[in-house]
């Protein structure tokens, strides 16, 4: 089912998005060679619980940690782990959900650990282009193939990269997903048209190369690239409404300042 919020319930998921944001911001300062990812995990909770939030993935099918931390060709879902230490060059990946007062928030972050490559760079800057490209869609009026469309065009036409099939956006709030799919790649004028009042994530993964991805048989949780090739991502939680997108995760008020509340 989806829900369609109201302007009440659209300004609760951007108080639990504020913190999510500055989580985000937080972690520029501490991501560096030589700290584990479990340190980001003890940060990111923290930060989130002394902001009154609640970590929401601790406990979401079986999940155990604040947040996802996905080093290099690890696209999503990897755990925090205490003996895996960043070194300069790595890409990481944070990921996490916060509720509010009953409110929801979902928001990931590409994070370059000290100096990486050129084409790591590259890759970073095309996966967070698509993300705004993406939201640039989202208009009331338009259909969730408009948003697949551009996005996908961007990443391997234009670019050249691989863009992930198998994990998508999703619609947010009162639940951490709900409808409807929001899918990074599609056919333009094709699928659910966007009405106000629609909470969802836009959250595009992108790969170095191909994008065929495989799930740990081990874990069960952390996805990989099939070939090896570093994965980027980058995601906000969005509202749409008859004013335009309306970021709710916004980490940057001045370079989003034309989707802010």
């Amino acid at each position: 089912m989806i829900t369609l919020k109201s302007e009440r319930e659209i300004e609760a998921m951007a108080k639990s998005g504020a913190i999510i944001a500055g989580m985000h911001k937080g972690l520029r300062d501490i991501i560096k060679p030589g700290i584990s990812t479990w340190e980001i995990e003890t940060f990111s909770r923290q930060y989130i619980e002394s902001h009154g939030g609640r970590a929401a993935q601790i406990g979401f099918e079986g999940f155990e940690y604040a947040t996802t931390v996905s080093v290099n060709d690890e696209v999503a879902h990897a755990f925090p782990r205490k003996a895996l230490f960043l070194k300069d060059g790595d890409l990481v990946k944070v990921d996490t959900v916060v509720e509010l007062d009953g409110a929801y928030s979902d928001s990931a972050w590409s994070y370059a650990v000290g100096n990486v490559s050129p084409e790591i760079q590259r890759l970073m800057d095309v996966t967070h282009k698509a993300l705004y490209l993406g939201i640039d869609q989202a208009q009331v009026g338009n259909r969730l193939g408009d948003i697949g469309a551009t996005i996908n065009a961007f990443v391997e036409d234009e670019n050249g990269f691989g863009n992930v099939r198998d994990y998508i956006g999703h619609g947010i709030g009162p639940t951490m997903h709900e409808e409807p799919a929001v899918p990074h790649y599609g056919v333009a004028g094709r699928g659910l048209r966007l009405k106000p009042g629609m909470t969802i994530t836009i959250e595009p993964m992108v790969n170095v190369g191909g994008w065929e991805v495989d799930t740990s048989e081990e874990d069960g949780w952390t996805v990989t690239t099939r070939d090896g090739s570093w994965s980027a991502q980058y995601e906000h939680t969005i509202a749409i409404t008859n004013d335009g997108p309306k970021i709710l995760t916004s980490q940057d008020p001045e370079f989003d300042a034309k989707y802010l509340l």
